[in-house]
């Protein structure tokens, strides 16, 4: 084992590391590998035990202070995107069967869906346009 030199074991380290970086998704561990490779070249440029775990921690702690919450502010600026049934609110559908408070269908997105009205008094007749307000289960609601 004193064999390998130190800067060996902290690229086994990194590697280390890496493949739950991949596997996980969790960037913390790719700038713990960045560290883990920072003190890989200190110990290659003969930096005794001191300096490496130094190097490891200081270039981990930075990375983890400046990147993260780079990264956490380009996910939450990230437009969303909107699918299934989210995406289906406030889509534009056509009656075909007379829809009011208990039924009817309409044509959302190609495809025909039973319906109801938000407002139980309110009736659309064949060939009016209607706005999606809520989608439960299988039925569209719609104004």
């Amino acid at each position: 084992m004193n064999d390998i030199d130190a800067w060996v074991w902290w690229l086994v380290g990194a590697v280390a590391l890496g493949i739950p970086l991949v596997v996980t998704a969790m960037p913390e561990l790719g700038m713990l590998a960045v560290g883990a490779l920072a003190a890989s070249g200190a110990a290659g440029l003969g930096g005794g035990i001191v300096v490496q775990v130094l190097v490891f921690a200081v270039v981990s702690t930075a990375l983890i202070a400046v990147v993260r919450p780079i990264a956490t502010r380009q996910r939450a600026d990230r437009p969303q995107l909107r699918s299934g049934i989210d995406a289906l609110k406030g889509k534009q559908a056509v009656v075909l069967e007379r829809v009011d408070g208990s039924g009817g269908r309409i044509k959302l997105a190609g495809e025909v869906w039973s319906a109801r009205s938000l407002d139980s008094q309110l009736v659309y007749e064949v060939g009016q346009a209607v706005d999606v307000v809520e989608i439960e289960g299988a039925t569209a609601i719609v104004m």
